[in-house]
């Protein structure tokens, strides 16, 4: 299998995984103990939690490297944890009473060979995961936006020079996404502007909006249509 869809073609999957660790590296080393505690933009997770779930991750992109999913899945059986929310549940507790620094250096060091590991495996690579093989690179662009949708949940900053050419590479991995799982919605970006149709309905929205859309994190009070809404959510 290859990563060669002309909506990704000319990304760097694993460059931009890098940056948006780094930025978080940045963001939650320099934290005081009352920034750590402050609501995220993750319903029910403090910035502490978010920090946790993102090192709890890390245990299932180890076993997709290490081709040991049997093994994960029965680890988290012996403790009683079911289904995606009940691993992400699963790994804040684990870690709420850990010190942060403690917490910060696993996802740091977990992270960082996550990121070297799928470097040196390469784009067109296959790796094992629980939707089946999957390419490296497409499981990488997953990654990638994972860090990114957790670090505006943090509110970790963006610079206004990265701000445009950040939103272009999320608009370009949702539309692969969309096209990859073969979502209702019809979508025609342009740089201005995406136009959305699904189920009857339709919209225009803007690049940032249609992001916020695809991960799930658009305000409760946005006006898009709740079919448009739905069709959209394929990176949360």
């Amino acid at each position: 299998m290859t990563i060669d869809d002309a909506a990704v073609s000319d990304l760097d999957p694993f460059g931009i995984y890098d940056a948006e660790a780094e930025r978080l590296d940045r963001f939650f080393t320099g934290l005081g103990e009352r920034e750590r505690d402050r609501p995220s933009r993750a319903a029910g997770w403090s910035v502490r939690d978010v920090l946790a779930h993102l090192a709890g991750e890390e245990l299932y992109n180890h076993a997709c490297l290490d081709d040991d999913l049997a093994g994960l899945t029965d680890t988290l059986a012996q403790e009683g944890v079911s289904g995606l929310g009940g691993f992400n549940d699963w790994c804040v507790r684990q870690r709420r009473d850990q010190p942060y620094e403690d917490v910060l250096a696993e996802w740091r060091q977990k992270n960082a060979e996550t990121r070297r590991r799928m470097r040196e495996l390469g784009r067109n690579a296959t790796l094992q995961t629980l939707a089946g093989p999957y390419p490296v690179g497409a499981q990488t662009f997953h990654y990638c936006s994972e860090l990114a949708t957790h670090a505006d949940d943090v509110g970790a900053p963006v610079t206004a020079e990265e701000a445009g050419e950040r939103t272009a590479w999320r608009v370009k991995v949702a539309l692969f996404v969309l096209a990859e799982q073969h979502a209702k919605a019809q979508v025609e970006p342009s740089a201005e502007q995406i136009w959305v149709h699904a189920d009857g309905a339709e919209a225009q929205l803007s690049p940032p909006e249609f992001v916020e859309a695809t991960v799930g994190r658009l305000p409760a009070g946005h006006p898009l249509d709740p079919r448009i809404r739905s069709a959209l959510r394929c990176l949360a």
